[in-house]
């Protein structure tokens, strides 16, 4: 049976928003080697459209940035909205019943399946399919924003702290 794990970079003051934290080096690294050992991610639409970068070769790109566009491009995402009418390569859109086509990611699959953008991890807590929560924490704050939890923030239990690298800590979380 896969995992559900909601991961996201956040600020200090609970926000996320990737344009206004940088991703050093280390972190980056760390990104490539996550997503190519995830069996896949399930994104919410604004994530998935920001997310849709990556579809485009482009020619300023460090060997890292290629790497991660590579195997971001190979693995399979599926994308939940009720609002887009089509999704790009190795896309499945998923526009409703749920939590039927999650029940059955999980069983279906094996592995680690990444969940990205907090209203999509909402409804999946509420559903009580996460398994774990990552929060990457930047040494930054931002005063506003999205918050990591779109709504009440569900009971949970202390696992690990790590450091990320770059001034980043990694705090993992599975529901109590």
């Amino acid at each position: 049976m896969a995992k559900f794990v909601y991961g996201m970079n956040q600020s200090l003051d609970g926000y996320v928003d990737h344009m206004k934290m940088q991703t050093g080096p280390v972190l980056f690294r760390h990104w490539v080697e996550h997503v190519r050992g995830l069996t896949g991610s399930v994104y919410g639409r604004h994530v998935y459209e920001l997310m849709r970068y990556w579809d485009e070769d482009r020619s300023e790109w460090s060997s890292d940035q290629q790497e991660f566009a590579d195997v971001w491009r190979r693995q399979p995402k599926w994308v939940v909205s009720r609002t887009l009418k089509s999704v790009g390569p190795n896309a499945t859109l998923v526009s409703d019943d749920l939590e039927t086509v999650m029940r059955e990611l999980k069983t279906r699959h094996t592995g680690e399946i990444s969940v990205s953008g907090p209203n999509l991890a909402q409804s999946l807590t509420e559903l009580g399919l996460i398994d774990e929560y990552r929060l990457y924490l930047h040494p930054v704050v931002l005063g506003n924003g999205k918050p990591f939890f779109a709504g009440p923030r569900p009971p949970l239990r202390f696992v690990t702290c790590e450091e990320m690298g770059d001034g980043t800590i990694r705090l993992t979380y599975v529901p109590a």
